[in-house]
């Protein structure tokens, strides 16, 4: 069956963009290989995803850069679920991530709007458990 296996993240730098989505977000690295010319193969993802990740991609020319930040204009455009919606965006919190919000309980479960250091904005689900 096809799914989705990486979805494109333009950064300004990928070592930067890697530090955050790894040490503070808590995703793995999965791969980070040159490909010649500064470009690298980065690939991020949850520790329990089994095909999503995300693919930072470092920008290259203007075009690319002014769409760092706001690649969704501005929406919401990534949905990061847990299984414990308090150790996870603490351990965030402690970790530098600003959250624009305090967590809400919505009928599909807590969430809270977190904005990476580009301007994106996430949500962090806890979905419901009968939902």
């Amino acid at each position: 069956m096809p799914h989705l296996g990486l979805v494109t993240l333009v950064v300004p730098d990928y070592d930067e963009a890697i530090a955050f989505y790894v040490d503070a977000v808590g995703f793995r690295l999965l791969e980070d290989t040159p490909l010649g010319d500064g470009k690298r193969w980065v690939a991020v993802a949850p520790p329990g995803a089994r095909e999503t990740g995300l693919l930072l991609a470092e920008a290259t020319n203007g075009e690319e850069r002014a769409r760092i930040g706001d690649q969704t204009g501005g929406r919401v455009g990534w949905f990061l679920h847990t299984d414990d919606f308090e150790r996870d965006a603490e351990r965030m919190r402690r970790a530098g991530v600003v959250f624009k919000e305090e967590p809400r309980y919505e009928p599909y479960g807590t969430v809270a709007v977190f904005q990476d250091p580009y301007g994106n904005l996430w949500d962090l689900i806890q979905p419901r458990k009968d939902a």
